[in-house]
């Protein structure tokens, strides 16, 4: 059976498209990602705007129509963050059913941390017996820390890149005392579980850590096996920092590992795994392409068997 995971978050949109195979996930068909920016003012007004519904529609009719063209058999469109805090997610999500006849479930921060936490460590088996998984959302932040498939802690923070940017970092390049507020606000935010990562393989999946990867090795265009299994350590993502930190948003989108649609929320995004990596005493961390939609593509392959 050929299954469709989509991914609706608060910055991205994702389309994964892969065989389901004996209760697990076999080829990958398909995978894409666009920049839809569905949480721009929800963090402020509780509302997704009317130009953000069309700006959806339009993404998720041209998803619709891969997946019809590939043959699809399952499709599973899952939002999270901005959804979730949205006033007007069931206008929301009864506009997309209606013009694209794709149903939205909207995950709940529990089965957001399970299924992330499930696709971020899925290329790493027999590496280690415990993993964390931190997700860097434009809405919120996931940590996950679990043995095998199973989690043990997890916690989601209500902090992203697009929300941290809209509240503190507004101004390119941001001045001094937003940089020292918003560090100050993310490590206030980082829960206790922060202090059982170090014994894990830690695992980071999402676009910042996936744009950092890229950056770090200076691709000329994004190759996911050179990314994929990318270690970075600390100093390697504290020295990207201070390399972007005083530049404009077209000096930032002027790198060609960070789209245009990232570059305004990159040093948010950064300062929240920085902020991680401080609190959790984490020296390196290792980037996965995976995350929440091969998260929700396998959880559709094990409900067939």
């Amino acid at each position: 059976m050929r299954i469709a995971s989509i991914d609706i978050g608060t910055n991205t949109i994702l389309l994964l498209v892969a065989e389901a195979e004996q209760g697990t996930l076999g080829t990958v068909i398909h995978d894409q990602q666009v920049i839809a920016r569905l949480g721009k003012g929800v963090d402020a007004e509780r509302m997704i705007g009317r130009e953000t519904f069309l700006r959806a529609e339009g993404f998720l009719r041209s998803y619709r129509e891969t997946c019809d063209a590939l043959k699809v058999d399952r499709i599973c469109a899952v939002g999270t963050s901005a959804l979730r805090d949205a006033k007007n997610r069931e206008e929301f999500c009864r506009h997309i059913a209606e013009t694209t006849g794709i149903g939205i479930e909207i995950l709940s921060g529990e089965d957001e941390a399970l299924w992330t936490y499930r696709g971020g460590i899925s290329e790493f088996a027999g590496r280690s017996e415990r993993f964390s998984v931190i997700d860097i959302g434009g809405g919120s932040t996931e940590i996950i820390v679990g043995t095998g498939s199973g989690i043990e802690e997890k916690s989601s923070i209500d902090i992203g890149a697009v929300r941290l940017t809209e509240r503190i970092l507004r101004d390119s390049p941001p001045e001094l005392p937003a940089i020292i507020e918003a560090h100050e606000f993310i490590r206030s935010l980082m829960p206790p579980l922060t202090a059982h990562v170090a014994s894990t393989f830690a695992v980071g999946v999402a676009g910042t850590v996936t744009t950092l990867a890229s950056l770090h090795q200076r691709l000329p265009s994004y190759q996911p096996e050179k990314v994929s299994g990318y270690s970075l350590s600390y100093e390697d993502v504290c020295a990207m920092f201070g390399m972007l930190k005083d530049k404009s948003v077209p000096q930032i989108a002027a790198f060609p590992q960070i789209s245009a649609g990232r570059a305004d929320i990159i040093l948010a995004g950064i300062m929240v795994l920085m902020g991680y990596m401080e609190a959790c005493s984490l020296k390196n961390i290792t980037v996965s392409d995976r995350g929440l939609r091969y998260g929700i593509a396998l959880r559709e392959a094990e409900r067939i068997g």
